[in-house]
C-alpha cells in the first residue's frame, strides 16, 4: 500500500494523497490509507499555502495559532506562533524553514519556494479560551500496485482518459515488479510524479491495470485540490449603468488564488476599510461627490490591488423663462438655458409638438413666434424637460374698402368685424370710424359729399385718404362701409390693400378676438 504524489507543471508541486490500487485474483482493489488527514497542492518553486482547518479558524476567544511539522527523522518541530492580539507571527523554526515560512491572514501556513522536501505532515494548532484543536495535512508519495498476478500486470497512468508518458521532466513514472518466492506470483507497482498547472484542478487521474487473462481494471478517478497563492486581484462595480445619484453601488473584490481569499481591504477614496469573511462593500445613496477611484487589495499584501473608476451621473438644468409668457408684437424675448452635467448633454427644442433645428430668434417677436416651447435636456439615463408658452399680442386695424349700399348691418366673420352704415346725406358731412380693443385704438375720418344729378336725385361720394367713389342709379344714397379688424398686434389702417400675415396668424387672431371686446 502506498500513496501518489503528483508534481505540477509550471514547476508546481502537488502535495496530495491518492488511493492505492491492488490487483488480486484478476480484480483491481482500491482503498484509502488510514493515515489520510487532508491534502494540499502547491506550485513548485512558488509559495505553497497550507490551510488551517480549510480556512475556518476563528473560534471565540482565540488566543494563538501555532504551526508545527514532522521532521525528516520523525520528530516534531515547531514552525511559528501567531498571537491573536498581535499583527506579526514569531518564527521558531531553526532549519531550512526558518526563512521560508509565514502565516496568512486566514491562518494558513505559507511556504515559499516549494519543493519535494516539503512532502510531509504539517499541523495547525488552534488554542482558544475554551478549546484546543489540531488540524493536520499529510503529504506523501503514492503508488499504484497490482498484486499476485501471473504473468505480471502492466500499470498505466491516465489523465482524463489519456495515457501519461514518462518524459523525464514533467512526467516521471517509476515502475517495479516483485515475485513472491513461495507462490511465484508477481506484483507490479508504479509511482507517478506529475508536473501540473492550475488547469489541472479539474483533471481526473486514474491507474489502469492490463493483464492477458482478463479485461482492464481501472481505479476510480481522482481529482486534486491544487492550492496556489493569489496572483491577481480584480475589482468589479456591481450596479446598474449608468450610476445615478441616489443609487446603491456594490464593489466586489475577487482573487484568483486557491483557496480564494475571503477578506479584503477596500480603499474608499483614500480611506482603508477592511471587510472580513466577505468580498463586497456597498456605497449607499451615492451622490456626485462619490465619483472617484476605488481600490481593493489582499489583507496581507496592499501592493496586489485592483482599481476601478466610479462615475456618478448627474444633470442640473435651469430655463428662463418658464410657464406662460406674454409679449407684444415687436418686443424682444431673452431665453436662457443653463446646464451642469457629468457628461456632454444633448439639447432638443420642440414647438407645438414639432422638433426644431434650433431655438428661433426672438429679438423682434411676430405673431408666428407664439406657441408652446419644450426644451429636452438629456444624458445617458437622465432626462429633464422644461417649457414655456409664448403668447404674442397684436392689434391689426384695416379699412379695406368703401362702398354705397342701402342697408345697415354689423358682422364678425373669420376674425373680421364689419360695420356697414347707410347714409343719405342732405349735405356734405364727415363720418368718423373708431376701432378699439384692449391693446389700443385707431380712428379714421370719412368725408361724404352730397350732389344732385340731372334728375334731381342725390349721389353720395366717399373719400378716405384716397377717394373711392361709388354711385347708384336708383337713388342718392351714401353708404359708408368699413371693416374693422380686431387682432392682437398694432398696425395702421390701409385702404385698397391686402391683409398681410400667415394663415397661422389669422387663425390664432380669430381665436383671440373671440375672447376680447372690440
Amino acid at each position: 500500500m502506498s500513496h501518489l504524489t503528483v508534481i505540477s507543471a509550471d514547476a508546481s508541486l502537488l502535495l496530495c494523497l491518492m488511493p492505492a490500487c491492488h490487483l488480486k485474483q484478476d480484480v483491481l482493489v482500491l482503498y484509502f490509507p488510514g493515515s489520510c488527514v487532508d491534502t494540499v497542492i502547491g506550485l513548485y518553486g512558488e509559495t505553497i499555502e497550507v490551510p488551517c482547518n480549510n480556512g475556518i479558524n476563528k473560534p471565540d476567544g482565540l488566543i494563538f495559532t501555532k504551526w508545527k511539522y514532522v521532521k525528516d527523522d520523525g520528530s516534531p518541530g515547531d514552525l511559528l506562533v501567531k498571537q491573536a492580539q498581535k499583527d506579526d507571527a514569531t518564527v521558531s523554526a531553526t532549519d531550512g524553514y526558518k526563512s521560508r515560512v509565514s502565516i496568512a491572514a486566514n491562518s494558513s501556513l505559507l511556504i515559499t519556494q516549494g519543493s519535494l522536501v516539503d512532502q510531509r505532515v504539517f499541523t495547525c494548532m488552534v488554542v482558544s479560551l475554551t478549546n484546543l484543536e489540531e488540524h493536520s495535512v499529510e503529504l506523501k508519495l503514492g503508488e499504484c500496485v497490482a498484486e499476485s498476478a501471473n504473468p505480471a500486470a502492466n500499470l498505466i497512468w491516465m489523465k482524463n482518459n489519456q495515457p501519461l508518458v514518462d518524459d523525464g521532466k514533467t512526467i516521471i513514472i517509476t515502475s517495479a515488479i516483485t515475485k513472491d518466492p513461495v507462490t511465484g506470483l508477481s506484483s507490479t507497482s508504479s509511482r507517478l510524479q506529475y508536473t501540473a498547472s492550475k488547469e489541472d484542478a479539474e483533471s481526473q487521474f486514474t491507474c489502469t491495470a492490463k493483464h492477458v487473462m482478463g479485461p482492464d481494471q481501472v481505479s476510480a478517478p481522482e481529482t486534486f485540490p491544487i492550492h496556489y497563492p493569489t496572483e491577481k486581484v480584480s475589482l468589479q462595480v456591481v450596479s446598474q449603468s449608468p450610476i445615478r445619484e441616489g443609487d446603491d453601488v456594490t464593489l466586489k473584490c475577487q482573487a484568483d488564488g486557491n483557496p480564494p481569499p475571503t477578506s479584503f481591504n477596500f480603499n474608499i477614496k483614500g480611506k482603508k476599510v477592511t471587510v472580513m469573511d466577505k468580498d463586497v462593500y456597498t456605497l449607499t445613496g451615492v451622490t456626485r461627490a462619490d465619483t472617484g477611484v476605488y481600490k481593493c487589495s489582499l489583507l496581507d499584501n496592499d501592493v496586489m490591488e485592483s482599481t476601478q473608476m466610479v462615475t456618478v451621473s448627474f444633470l442640473d438644468v435651469s430655463l428662463t423663462p418658464t410657464g406662460k409668457v406674454l409679449k407684444k408684437h415687436g418686443e424682444k424675448l431673452e431665453v436662457s438655458l443653463e446646464k451642469n452635467a457629468s457628461t456632454e448633454a444633448k439639447v432638443t427644442w420642440i414647438k407645438d409638438n414639432h422638433k426644431l433645428d434650433k431655438l428661433p430668434d426672438f429679438s423682434n417677436l411676430t405673431y408666428s413666434d407664439a406657441g408652446l416651447y419644450v426644451c429636452d435636456v438629456s444624458i445617458e439615463g437622465i432626462k429633464h424637460s422644461l417649457s414655456f408658452e409664448l403668447t404674442v399680442e397684436v392689434i391689426k386695424k384695416k379699412l379695406t374698402e368703401i362702398v354705397v349700399v342701402l342697408q345697415d348691418e354689423t358682422t364678425y366673420v373669420n376674425g373680421k368685424a364689419t360695420y356697414k352704415l347707410t347714409v343719405v346725406p342732405s349735405k356734405n358731412l364727415t363720418v368718423s370710424c373708431q376701432v378699439t380693443n384692449k391693446l389700443g385704438h385707431d380712428m379714421r375720418d370719412i368725408s361724404v359729399f352730397s350732389q344732385k344729378n340731372e334728375d334731381g336725385a342725390e349721389q353720395a361720394k366717399v373719400i378716405v385718404g384716397v377717394v373711392v367713389g361709388l354711385s347708384l342709379a336708383a337713388a342718392l344714397v351714401g353708404l359708408i362701409y368699413w371693416i374693422c379688424i380686431k387682432k392682437t398686434r398694432q398696425g395702421s389702417w390701409k385702404t385698397g390693400e391686402k391683409e398681410t400675415g400667415t394663415s397661422e396668424e389669422s387663425k390664432k387672431l380669430e381665436e383671440n378676438n373671440h375672447k376680447a371686446d372690440v
